[in-house]
């Protein structure tokens, strides 16, 4: 194994992140301005609705940045963040919300998901999104933008299909479960009853009792604590940025030492300061990284098994 990248980001106005972490951060969350867009996709079996917005869709050469959202996020709730990182890496973008979040189809009444919903996420549901949109017919493939819960749906979309992925940026992602998780997540759901944590998210969901119960209802199960992608991650032929903020009260830098250790092509971004949030903490500093990454990997494509094209005695992203 190579030597790890570590870029220790200080900073000189750093807070304590509050009991809930990023989920404060809620009130000041402005939806992107420009109308989003809907398709009707197939899967499992049952027919969904996809919310999702184009960006910067004139460049028709440029590079596809996919951002896949957190386990309470949706398209509105990333604010402008997506259209900051593509407009400074000169890149085209594609944001959508899952189904059960946004304005997507939805969670049923009654349905809860199993432990392996991530798993269908990356299997199922987003190359299916992504042949709906014919984005699986463009050479090169896209690159992929996670956080939280979508940084391990973008991880276990590029195990399972390494040809059809140019790279992957993961911000504060879940590879197995940690005692803080489930901290964290009981803390949303006390939040949620009693704490004014639904009015907010009824802004950026058409139904949040579908997506927060979706969510934290899975995380609380016990069988869920076995969780775990670790020994998927040694499939992940693209170059790989992994993100973790210092003070994030849903998971610690094991998550993304993990992903080292079995991927270990992967860059490793450790922000002081910062919690389970970046782009919304420390938005500067993370386009400034993600930006050096994808014009340093933007066509180096898919890599051999255990080997990186960057020089391994250089320490920057």
């Amino acid at each position: 194994m190579k030597p790890l990248h570590h870029l220790q980001q200080e900073s000189e106005d750093a807070v304590e992140s509050p009991p809930t972490g990023a989920l404060v951060a809620l009130d000041a969350a402005a939806p992107l301005g420009a109308a989003p867009q809907f398709v009707d996709v197939d899967c499992d079996g049952r027919a969904v609705r996809i919310e999702h917005q184009w960006l910067n869709g004139e460049r028709a050469d440029a590079a596809l940045l996919v951002f896949l959202h957190e386990g309470l996020g949706s398209l509105s709730m990333w604010r402008d963040f997506p259209q900051q990182l593509c407009d400074a890496a000169g890149c085209r973008g594609l944001v959508y919300s899952r189904p059960g979040y946004g304005r997507s189809t939805p969670r049923a009444r009654g349905e809860s998901w199993g432990a392996d919903y991530m798993h269908r996420q990356a299997c199922a549901l987003l190359p299916a999104l992504l042949s709906a949109l014919k984005v699986d017919r463009v050479a090169p493939p896209p690159w992929l933008f996670g956080h939280s819960d979508g940084g391990s749906i973008a991880l276990l979309y590029a195990a399972r299909h390494p040809d059809r992925v140019a790279g992957c940026i993961v911000v504060a992602p879940h590879i197995m479960v940690e005692a803080l998780s489930i901290e964290g997540v009981s803390d949303a759901r006390a939040a949620y009853l009693h704490s004014g944590l639904r009015a907010r998210l009824a802004k950026y969901h058409e139904d949040p009792d579908s997506a927060f119960w979706g969510w934290n209802g899975v995380w609380l199960d016990p069988r869920f604590l076995a969780w775990s992608i670790e020994a998927e991650l040694a499939a992940i032929r693209c170059p790989l940025l992994a993100v973790q903020g210092l003070d994030d009260v849903y998971g610690s830098v094991a998550q993304i030492r993990g992903i080292a250790r079995r991927a270990p092509q992967s860059v490793l971004l450790e922000l002081a300061g910062c919690g389970h949030s970046p782009h919304r903490d420390q938005p500067a500093q993370l386009i400034a990284a993600c930006t050096a990454f994808l014009q340093r990997h933007g066509r180096a494509g898919r890599m051999p098994h255990g080997r990186s094209r960057s020089n391994p005695t250089d320490r920057s992203a």
